[in-house]
């Protein structure tokens, strides 16, 4: 019950977050990424921030013995940089340029943005079947 609660609380403020900051707003972003054009920089308190609150709030956390819902912290071993995440990471980041949105601010705008919200999270769902599609054919042609 607490795990679920906190995970809910959590997702309320980032979505609020989100959406006070108007990171929800694909032309905001968009505004943001113009570096060249008519920049908005404001956007860039807004990631500041949340790597300050981020800083402050790791440093707190692991100065506990575990976790307040689990019994261990859970953090990933593989830290190489391999060909597979670059790839992920640049689709993710030409997606976010050309769209103005990544899932986060895209689950926050389903309440209030029309249908290009949900043509976008559509899309984005069909991305997500494809990769699972492409990477079960790939572990099992490794597999064979």
């Amino acid at each position: 019950m607490g795990r679920n609660l906190s995970a809910l609380l959590a997702g309320l403020v980032f979505g609020l977050g989100l959406t006070f900051s108007e990171m929800v707003n694909p032309a905001k972003v968009l505004a943001f990424l113009d570096i060249l054009g008519n920049w908005d920089p404001s956007l860039a308190f807004v990631m500041g921030a949340a790597l300050l609150v981020t800083a402050i709030g790791y440093r707190i956390v692991w100065r506990a013995e575990r976790p307040l819902f689990a019994t261990e912290f859970q953090v990933p071993g593989n830290r190489s940089i391999d060909t597979r995440l670059a790839t992920g990471a640049i689709l993710f980041g030409a997606g976010w340029g050309l769209v103005g949105l990544c899932p986060g601010p895209a689950i926050s705008a389903l309440s209030f943005g029309g249908p290009p919200i949900f043509i976008f999270m559509a899309s984005m769902a069909a991305g997500m079947g494809l990769f699972e599609l492409f990477n079960q054919m790939s572990k099992e042609r490794t597999a064979a």
